[in-house]
């Protein structure tokens, strides 16, 4: 006779302390919004931060901002929201047998038995077709490469399977929003969205090598890849490459984004990068690879790495 009780409200392991999914969502909507990572908000502003990275850039190269700036800021945000949980319920999909061996991943929706495969599936294409109705907001060449970010988005969770790099295709996929935004406000590509969007993918490899570093035991024994489980104690030494390649292609992405003439804005914008350097250093000082908790608190630090640059590139494309 099959069992109809529903499976018990599990919290995620490494959800955020207090956050709103646990203490205030609806009970029937819990499990997909964990499944959308909502119970740990911090990962959607790095995927939302290159967008605005690029969309800043955009205006400071072209000089001219506009009102239909203000929508493509905002649709970003809602965008990257939502395809930051297409994304996370299709690698909890393609994932849930690993995450079952997991300590820390074994208490996510499906392995803890919440959501079944079938009504994930459903939630990851309520999702997606939200935000394909937000980007065709958009001009053809942006809603071209948002068609075109579902390659690597669709590719990340099975790179950790044939690639000790996994960590780049997250980068590939977590930096699209660089190209988008500055195609959204300039209507085609260029150099500098391009070289920009290289620095993010390092600036990945620097926050995401640091949170691998809690499940390397596990990763071991199940045999899933990672740039930690390849650096192992080197980690340091890497991830202060990572920080140099980060500074200096943000920093060459503004230079060849930069209006002749105004250089007041050029020091502004390319003092971005450098400040987010110096809170990556701090982060490099701080780190024990082999402490979980505290990789965890730097992993989340990058939130205020991303803003940043978010802050410098706003002020010197508004002046």
């Amino acid at each position: 006779m099959q069992d109809n009780t529903p499976a018990p409200d599990v919290t995620v392991a490494d959800a955020e302390a207090d956050n709103w999914v646990d203490r205030s969502a609806p009970l029937w909507a819990k499990p997909y919004l964990r499944l959308s990572r909502l119970d740990r908000p911090t990962p959607f502003l790095f995927l939302l931060f290159p967008c605005w990275w690029g969309l800043a850039l955009a205006i400071f190269h072209t000089g001219a901002p506009r009102w239909e700036d203000a929508w493509i800021a905002l649709a970003c945000a809602i965008g990257a929201l939502l395809m930051r949980g297409a994304g996370c319920t299709w690698n909890d999909i393609t994932d849930r047998d690993f995450d079952a061996q997991v300590a820390r991943t074994r208490s996510r929706p499906i392995p803890s038995g919440q959501v079944t495969v079938t009504g994930a599936l459903v939630w990851l294409c309520l999702q997606a077709l939200i935000a394909f109705g937000i980007l065709l907001t958009f001009n053809t060449a942006a809603i071209w490469l948002g068609i075109l970010a579902l390659v690597p988005v669709a590719v990340y969770p099975f790179a950790k399977r044939f690639t000790w790099w996994p960590q780049v295709f997250l980068g590939l996929a977590f930096n699209w929003g660089a190209l988008l935004a500055w195609t959204a406000h300039t209507g085609s590509l260029g150099w500098p969205p391009v070289v920009l969007y290289l620095g993010g993918i390092a600036w990945t490899l620097f926050y995401d090598t640091i949170y691998a570093h809690q499940d390397t035991e596990d990763d071991a024994l199940i045999g899933v890849k990672s740039t930690a489980r390849l650096f192992g104690e080197n980690s340091p030494r890497w991830l202060a490459w990572f920080l140099v390649a980060t500074v200096s292609l943000l920093g060459l992405a503004v230079i060849l984004a930069a209006p002749r003439g105004d250089i007041l804005a050029l020091v502004i914008a390319i003092g971005g990068p450098w400040a987010m350097g110096w809170h990556m250093a701090w982060q490099l000082r701080q780190l024990d690879v082999n402490n979980p908790d505290l990789c965890l608190r730097l992993f989340r630090a990058n939130r205020d790495t991303g803003l940043i640059a978010v802050l410098f590139f706003a002020v010197a494309a508004l002046l």
